[in-house]
C-alpha cells in the first residue's frame, strides 16, 4: 500500500465482506475506517507537523491489523492480542463496545508501538511525539462520538462511566487515555533497541502478552461488572447487520 486511500479502500471491502456474513468483526473495521478518514482529512488540513511521515505511519498502522486479520480469516498464526479480539466474533456474550476495546487494545497497545517505531527508529523516535499525541486524539474525540450514538440507542451504556471509572469519565476515554500513555514508551523502547532484529522480536512478544492479559479483562472484567454487561447486552439489538448500520 502506497497511500491512505487505499488503507480506506482495503477497510471498506473488509467491512462489507463481514457485513455480509452479519458478523461483529465489521464493528471494529468500521471505527478504524472512521478514524483512518479522519487522519487522512488531518494530513489534508495540514494538522500534523510532517505529512509524509504521517502517512507512512498510517499505512504501517494499518498493515498490521491487515495482516492479523488476514490471518485470521485463514487459521494461521497471529498476535495473542488480536487472537483474542478476533475470536471474541464468534461469541454471543460481548456487548459491542467490548468488541470496540478489544479492537482498541490489540491495534493501540500493540501496533501502533511497533508502527511508531519503524517509521521513526532510533533518535528520531522522538520527533514523532507530536504526530503521534495527534492521531491519539483524533481517535479519543471519535470514540467519543461512538459512546455518544451507543447510549441514545443501549441507555444502560451511559452507566459504565460510573461503575467503571469512578473519575466519571467514559470507559472507552479511559481505556484510551491508558493505552495512549503506554503505546509511546513502548514505541521508544523499540525504536532505541541496540539490536532491531533479535532484541525487537523479542520485545514485541513480550508486549503482546501485557496486551493480551489486558484483552481478557475487557472480556471478564470482574462478576459485578460482567452482571451489568450482561443486562446491556439483553438491550442490544440481536441483529448484527443492525448495529452495523448504526456503527457506520
Amino acid at each position: 500500500m502506497k497511500s491512505i486511500e487505499e488503507v480506506i479502500q482495503r477497510l471498506d471491502e473488509i467491512i462489507l465482506q463481514e457485513e455480509s456474513q452479519a458478523s461483529a468483526l465489521a464493528y471494529f473495521a468500521i471505527l478504524y475506517r472512521h478514524m483512518t478518514s479522519r487522519v487522512l482529512q488531518g494530513v489534508r488540513n495540514h494538522q500534523f507537523q510532517d505529512a509524509d511521515r504521517m502517512v507512512r505511519l498510517d499505512i504501517e498502522f494499518a498493515q498490521r491489523y491487515f495482516e492479523a486479520y488476514n490471518a485470521f480469516k485463514s487459521n494461521r498464526p497471529l498476535t495473542q492480542s488480536w487472537q483474542l479480539a478476533f475470536s471474541a466474533s464468534t461469541r454471543h456474550s460481548p456487548i459491542v463496545l467490548q468488541h470496540l476495546l478489544l479492537g482498541i487494545n490489540a491495534h493501540i497497545n500493540l501496533d501502533l508501538a511497533i508502527a511508531a517505531a519503524l517509521v521513526a527508529p532510533k533518535d528520531s523516535i522522538h520527533q514523532l511525539r507530536s504526530d503521534f499525541d495527534q492521531i491519539n486524539v483524533v481517535i479519543s474525540e471519535l470514540l467519543d462520538e461512538v459512546q455518544s450514538k451507543l447510549q441514545k440507542i443501549w441507555w444502560p451504556l451511559r452507566y459504565l462511566r460510573r461503575i467503571v471509572n469512578d473519575q466519571q469519565e467514559p470507559v472507552i476515554n479511559f481505556s484510551i487515555a491508558s493505552a495512549r500513555k503506554a503505546s509511546w514508551g513502548n514505541a521508544v523502547a523499540l525504536a532505541e533497541l541496540a539490536d532491531p532484529m533479535q532484541a525487537r522480536e523479542t520485545y514485541i512478544r513480550n508486549l503482546d502478552l501485557v496486551v493480551a492479559r489486558l484483552a481478557k479483562g475487557i472480556l471478564q472484567p470482574g462478576f459485578w461488572i460482567q452482571t451489568t454487561l450482561r443486562l446491556i447486552r439483553m438491550t442490544e439489538p440481536s441483529d448484527k447487520n443492525a448495529i452495523i448500520q448504526i456503527l457506520k
